[in-house]
């Protein structure tokens, strides 16, 4: 069996953007806690930013057949639902090349719910260690754009 990178030689210099988002339920008290900025780790949401951006700048050394993009730009930003105990994501990321962006936004994204969890969890486990309530869903992309030619 043989593994290729595609080639993306012939393809034109464009303008390309991708937005994804997710979700986190996390319990109450962790929702609380992260609006109060009382979580142990410290500011979870800003942690989470940061390594979205992280992720999106690192994602050909994650998922090694995707091409190494020149990101122009990630922006990150989160809303919090009291109503549902959940936190959602959204991860936009630009670029002018000859590929898409949306697996580095897709990578963006979980990275930043997985950090959530991460800097939550001493919070949401119940008392066996298990996670009963806590789950991450709806990771998708909602929008994958190429504009105009360089």
């Amino acid at each position: 069996m043989m593994v290729n990178m595609v080639d993306i030689s012939e393809k034109d210099i464009v303008e390309r953007i991708a937005i994804t988002e997710g979700k986190i339920y996390l319990k109450n008290e962790t929702i609380e806690k992260i609006l109060k900025k009382e979580i142990k780790k410290g500011d979870v949401l800003t942690v989470a930013e940061i390594s979205a951006i992280n992720a999106v700048k690192n994602t050909p050394n994650l998922i090694l057949l995707c091409h190494q993009i020149p990101i122009a730009n990630v922006e990150v930003n989160f809303k919090i639902d009291e109503k549902e105990n959940s936190i959602t994501a959204s991860v936009k990321v630009k670029a002018i090349a000859k590929t898409g962006v949306e697996m580095e936004a897709l990578t963006g994204v979980t990275i930043a719910l997985l950090t959530i969890w991460d800097m939550t969890k001493y919070i949401e486990k119940d008392n066996k260690g298990q996670y009963k309530t806590t789950r991450i869903s709806d990771i998708k992309v909602i929008l994958k754009s190429k504009d105009f030619k360089i």
